[in-house]
């Protein structure tokens, strides 16, 4: 009989569902994947606690994503939140709201405060599923909405990891409040970036890494467009290899467009429109410094992510 399970990723910026089967060698075959912008951590940053509107959002897309696991026949199921849970003081209200919804599809099932540091790993397990042990160590990147984890190792596994408080979402709420931003917002953008991630990495050496893998929205995004895709395709997307030189071309061009430039294009969802600039900052500020010390010059953008690491757990 086929094992069929359900991981559930809530973020700062967007909650995602993976359904997958669970074959006999513990590998996972997908059977639906879906992504939706709730922006549960809309004003963590500044307020410290989740906002009404921000939980009943998310209420409504996980109650969405109950009734598909229902209908697919799930018999387990695993929820993680991340950053804007970890910063907001009202949490509980969330986990209430979390455990009713999940409660439908199984008894008991609650959602789950993980850390950064866990989030790193199964965010690792996730991506490096898919490539060559000869291509690491690797360093895989998770950029998310309030925070990013990085997380050295290979095919073993992982030798170190770290959660930087900084993220798409945080950054533009926090730096780039005008629409374009100012050459002013956008140094400090970088600077406020450079700062936290210069301490991930006195947690996370990447000397001797020869491979950078991207996940998520801001990393998969940025792909979509170095493409030139008329609309996102996650096959076309999936182990894409970018250059630095392309890399910065595209991050500086989002950066410096106006909100509706970005809407017009294709690729980007509507809910990533006005922090995709803050993604881009993020990105830069990594790949510049994976070149210093690293001498890595291109990124591998990976689809497969904490939503497989999440499964991988529970298989």
């Amino acid at each position: 009989m086929t094992d069929r399970v359900a991981a559930v990723d809530c973020g700062t910026n967007s909650i995602r569902l993976l359904i997958a089967d669970v074959r006999a060698d513990g590998r996972l075959t997908d059977v639906h994947r879906e992504m939706r912008i709730v922006r549960l951590g809309q004003g963590v940053d500044a307020t410290g606690s989740l906002a009404p509107q921000a939980i009943e959002r998310t209420r409504v897309a996980l109650a969405a994503y109950v009734a598909r696991m229902r209908e697919a026949g799930v018999g387990r199921v695993r929820m993680v939140a991340t950053s804007a849970i970890r910063d907001a003081a009202n949490r509980d209200e969330f986990f209430a709201m979390a455990r009713a919804e999940l409660g439908a599809v199984v008894t008991g099932a609650e959602a789950e405060m993980i850390s950064g540091d866990e989030e790193a790993r199964l965010s690792f397990a996730g991506a490096i599923g898919e490539l060559s042990g000869t291509a690491g160590p690797f360093v895989v990147v998770d950029l998310g909405g309030g925070s990013t984890e990085l997380v050295f190792g290979d095919s073993t596994g992982v030798r170190s990891a770290f959660s930087a408080d900084i993220g798409c979402v945080r950054i533009t709420e926090r730096c780039l409040v005008d629409n374009p931003p100012t050459a002013e917002q956008v140094a400090a953008a970088r600077a406020f970036a450079a700062e936290r991630l210069a301490e991930a990495f006195t947690h996370v050496p990447v000397d001797g890494v020869r491979t950078w893998v991207g996940v998520a929205g801001t990393m998969t995004t940025l792909a979509a467009v170095a493409l030139e895709l008329p609309e996102y395709d996650s096959a076309k997307v999936h182990l894409t290899r970018l250059g630095f030189d392309r890399l910065h071309e595209v991050c500086d061009q989002l950066i410096a467009m106006d909100h509706d430039r970005r809407a017009a294009l294709g690729p980007i969802h509507s809910g990533r429109v006005d922090v995709i600039g803050g993604g881009a900052v993020i990105t830069e500020v990594l790949a510049e410094e994976l070149s210093r010390r690293a001498g890595i010059s291109e990124l591998v953008v990976s689809e497969h992510d904490i939503l497989d690491g999440i499964a991988l757990s529970i298989a």
